[in-house]
């Protein structure tokens, strides 16, 4: 059985939890509210933006965004619709299948990041000093890469 955890410890995790998902409810409400995007159209926009050629392979796509395939292919399905990717055959092999920014999609996340980075600014960053931000990158830095790997537990 598992130990139960210390008062110590039960109120970190519970500051936590509480914490990132009324972090995560801001920043997603405040996103929508002033362009129209959700948290994983950005984060999507974000990561094409970042690659070259502006375009990725669904499943790295997928690995990057720490989604499932299938989450994958379903918000890929909703950008297309909306203009702001274009998913194509890969140039290399054909058989795969590649999401790509459109000129849409990436006037799209110009037009949000000032918007969005005023919110992470107010809701996260300006509350915290510099030590307190190297704290956080050094945990979720460590914790981070080992998550994206361990299968989930049934």
């Amino acid at each position: 059985m598992t130990e139960p955890l210390s008062d110590t410890q039960q109120a970190a995790w519970r500051a936590f939890v509480e914490s990132s998902w009324a972090l995560h409810n801001r920043l997603e409400d405040d996103l929508r509210a002033t362009t129209g995007l959700s948290m994983s159209d950005y984060h999507v926009l974000v990561v094409l933006s970042e690659t070259p050629e502006h375009r990725l392979r669904m499943g790295e796509l997928a690995s990057r965004l720490v989604f499932s395939p299938s989450r994958c292919t379903y918000q890929i399905t909703t950008m297309v619709k909306r203009g702001l990717v274009r998913k194509q055959s890969c140039c290399d092999d054909g058989r795969g299948q590649e999401a790509v920014l459109t000129d849409a999609g990436m006037a799209a996340l110009t037009a949000a990041a000032p918007l969005h980075l005023a919110t992470v600014r107010e809701t996260f960053i300006d509350d915290l000093d510099d030590a307190e931000l190297a704290t956080i990158t050094r945990v979720f830095g460590r914790l981070g890469p080992r998550l994206r790997t361990q299968p989930v537990a049934v």
